[in-house]
């Protein structure tokens, strides 16, 4: 059946102008779920271990960086492996999101305390906005801050969202060492920031809810932390006992990681969702995409399952180490896979140079 999907990353023109995907209601999802039922139970020691392995590699890396001879081969090397290393560790931040409450308590706290904050992205700015995110109710419409309907606007947009990253390191700088301060002096501030400047989303418009019953003190905690790290490394290279290339390597590794991510998720979505409809599940997972590319490179790009970003999307609560074997059952095993397929891309390249010409199609239909 793959030999018929040859051309089925292309949507028709009125899936395209309107957001709809009408074959949606084709899809096997019942037969889908039942290939699956057995991959649902976490690898507890794999996710230490990957995410451990993964850290100790970055800030290794980052070390290097700092102490090698400037724009060095050691260096670029070290920089290179930084940015590899720490956007597989920052990315675990996607899997904490989906942890049924009260699992993996500790390893979250792990987390947090040796990745996220240290990076200025702490769990909790990711957390309730990505489930929101998956909820039928909330994907691909206005209050869906993981999408931007980009295969129907302007194709520049896609070029400037990649470019913002050269501004991500100095805004996340500015919240935790400048407006953190000014939250804790006044609450009315501090309402405005949580909802206008505290989650990780793409789309800027994004007014984030209120905490909900007891999350308030939990938020509050993460944000001074976090402003204690940037003020304690601060404070290492003013006394100089860090040197000032490591906020020079720090901001060369984030920059790179939002340039990673902000290709990935350009190549995450088909983003047709031009009226920013409700969606079905089914709607929801055509409008998403797989690309399980190069079992060994694609995860450079897409880390911890996510290459696998439509099927996830079918399974929210899968771990990443089973999208790969649900990926191959649900291809191999469906009675009729034309549809599964439909929402795979060949690599990178090919995701995004899709979408580039669905927004210059929608250009020129305007």
């Amino acid at each position: 059946m793959e030999k018929d999907m040859a051309g089925a990353g292309s949507a028709p023109k009125a899936a395209i102008k309107s957001g709809a995907h009408p074959e949606a209601a084709d899809f096997p999802l019942r037969e889908a779920r039942k290939l699956v039922r057995d991959l649902w139970q976490p690898n507890v020691r794999l996710y230490w271990t990957d995410f451990t392995v993964s850290n100790i590699f970055g800030w290794g890396a980052v070390a290097v960086a700092t102490v090698a001879p400037l724009g060095s081969f050691l260096q670029i090397v070290a920089v290179i492996v930084a940015t590899l290393a720490l956007y597989r560790a920052v990315i675990f931040i996607h899997e904490l999101a989906h942890f049924r409450k009260g699992t993996f308590t500790w390893f979250r706290r792990y987390w947090n305390a040796t990745c996220g904050m240290a990076m200025m992205v702490p769990a909790y700015t990711y957390a309730d906005v990505h489930i929101d995110h998956h909820k039928p109710q909330v994907y691909g419409t206005k209050e869906d801050g993981e999408y931007l309907p980009f295969a129907v606007d302007e194709p520049w947009k896609m070029i400037a969202f990649v470019l913002q990253a050269f501004l991500v390191p100095i805004l996340l700088v500015i919240r935790y060492t400048i407006l953190m301060p000014l939250t804790l002096i006044n609450k009315r501030f501090r309402d405005y920031i949580w909802e206008r400047a505290s989650s990780l989303v793409i789309d800027y418009a994004y007014l984030r809810p209120a905490p909900k019953k007891g999350q308030g003190k939990d938020w509050l905690i993460e944000d001074v932390i976090t402003g204690l790290y940037a003020y304690t490394a601060l404070a290492l290279v003013y006394f100089g006992i860090l040197p000032l290339a490591f906020l020079a390597v720090w901001y060369v590794v984030t920059f790179a990681i939002f340039v990673l991510n902000g290709l990935r998720t350009l190549a995450a979505h088909a983003y047709r969702n031009g009226g920013r409809e409700r969606m079905s599940q089914q709607e929801e997972f055509l409008d998403s995409v797989d690309v399980p590319g190069n079992r060994y490179i694609t995860p450079l790009w897409a880390p911890v399952g996510l290459r696998f970003h439509a099927t996830h999307h079918l399974f929210p609560g899968m771990p990443y180490h089973q999208l790969e074997k649900a990926h191959e059952r649900l291809k191999a095993e469906l009675p009729d896979n034309r549809l599964y397929l439909a929402a795979t891309r060949k690599n990178l390249f090919a995701a995004v140079a899709q979408l580039w010409r669905e927004a210059k199609a929608a250009k020129q239909a305007r």
